[in-house]
């Protein structure tokens, strides 16, 4: 046993010998090495830190979510004489008794007019909401109140962080309490609300919008309907059955209309798929790069067989074996895929790190992407150096001393 370990340190060593000797091409095939290394690393890596940063606009809300849009259908353009075709605010709040599991709803609308302070045009969106809509989107209040379901037509509005920032950029003045124009009406700013992280499950952004009471929002436009609803559930609710429940509620008080969903749950489980298969197509586009690092340490290990074709006659002539040559050479491969894989992990890392604080992400520490970079490049690194080593190990001794 102590044999066998002394006979591999002394492989080692004369390994780490023959890649001293050869600085410049044992660095330029490390170099391959760690890059390739990297590339796997920071493409795998990067690809779940951006699935991550995305899921985290679902699961910041709660995964106990259903949206629901109503939309109108070829025939509603010609609407039938006395069948209506939008929910009443009234009928969208009583939508919670189709089904056990909702516990609140907030449906809200949307209007497009220009919006001005002091005769500047604002960069902004109006939404009409109710009170649930607050607790349901998890809208913190920077100063003020929201809206009420008491304000029901008056004109109060509250304000996203960016609006609040571009009318401050205006007036330099505290905008709470101070007033917009909407079309020809004149509304109070009651309410700021807190830097709202933007969701894909909602379709407005906080941030840039005027918050409304969903009843002013008709009196601006008459289309301005209920098309969209916003459901929190209880946890772990049949989502199939209260669909159902809704879609036949709703077909009972409007026609007309198509009705699809969106739930939370769903969401999250499906982009966690598409994480799986773009992790792997990443892998695989970085592993190209790690490909032609093997190759670089293949091309450097036969010139180094070419080189040193004396020094395995030698070593032949004088009793050692094929299979101790081609050892010595496998182990030079493994040497510079171990060190170059260990290096390319940490660029990697670095790299990543970086990228995530200039994007304000999250950084996690994921040891999969890690794993699978190093045992690529040490797999990487053994194949490249098998065919130099089998060439090395088959050299016949006295054709490789003739030139002595």
């Amino acid at each position: 046993m102590n044999q066998s370990i002394k006979k591999y340190t002394e492989y080692v060593r004369e390994s780490l010998l023959n890649l001293y000797f050869a600085k410049l091409r044992s660095f330029l095939a490390l170099l391959g090495i760690v890059v390739g290394t990297a590339s796997v690393v920071a493409m795998v890596l990067g690809g779940q830190l951006a699935t991550q940063e995305t899921l985290k606009q679902f699961q910041s809300l709660g995964t106990n979510l259903l949206a629901m849009n109503l939309n109108d259908t070829n025939e509603s353009s010609h609407p039938i004489a006395g069948k209506k075709n939008a929910l009443t605010l009234e009928e969208a709040l009583n939508l919670k008794s189709a089904h056990p599991a909702i516990i609140t709803i907030a449906p809200y609308t949307q209007v497009f007019y220009p919006i001005y302070y002091r005769e500047h045009a604002l960069f902004a969106s109006i939404v009409g909401v109710t009170d649930s809509f607050a607790a349901i989107t998890h809208i913190k209040l920077d100063k003020g109140r929201f809206i009420s379901i008491l304000d029901k037509y008056a004109a109060y509005c509250v304000i996203g962080q960016q609006v609040y920032e571009e009318i401050k950029s205006i007036s330099h003045l505290e905008p709470l309490g101070q007033q917009l124009q909407i079309n020809q009406r004149i509304f109070t700013i009651i309410g700021i609300a807190d830097a709202w992280p933007e969701n894909n499950f909602v379709y407005a952004n906080v941030n840039t919008s005027v918050l409304i009471p969903l009843l002013t929002s008709s009196l601006l436009n008459q289309h301005a309907v209920i098309n969209n609803l916003i459901l929190r559930l209880t946890t772990n609710a049949p989502l199939e059955e209260v669909k159902n429940s809704l879609q036949l509620t709703i077909q009972r008080l409007v026609t007309d209309k198509n009705i699809t969903f969106r739930s939370a749950k769903e969401l999250i489980i499906k982009m966690k798929k598409q994480n799986d298969i773009l992790t792997l197509f990443l892998g695989l586009i970085g592993s190209i790069a790690l490909i032609v690092g093997g190759i670089g340490v293949m091309n450097m290990m036969l010139v180094a067989v070419l080189e040193r074709r004396t020094e395995i006659g030698i070593r032949l002539a004088i009793g050692a074996r094929p299979n101790d040559i081609a050892l010595l050479f496998l182990i030079e491969a493994i040497i510079l895929s171990f060190v170059g894989g260990v290096i390319g992990i940490g660029l990697g890392l670095l790299i990543i790190y970086i990228i995530s604080i200039s994007w304000h992400w999250q950084f996690v520490f994921f040891s999969t992407p890690l794993l699978v970079g190093f045992i690529v490049s040490v797999v990487t690194g053994i194949l490249s150096g098998f065919y130099p080593a089998y060439q090395a190990a088959r050299l016949d001794p006295i054709v490789a001393l003739r030139n002595i």
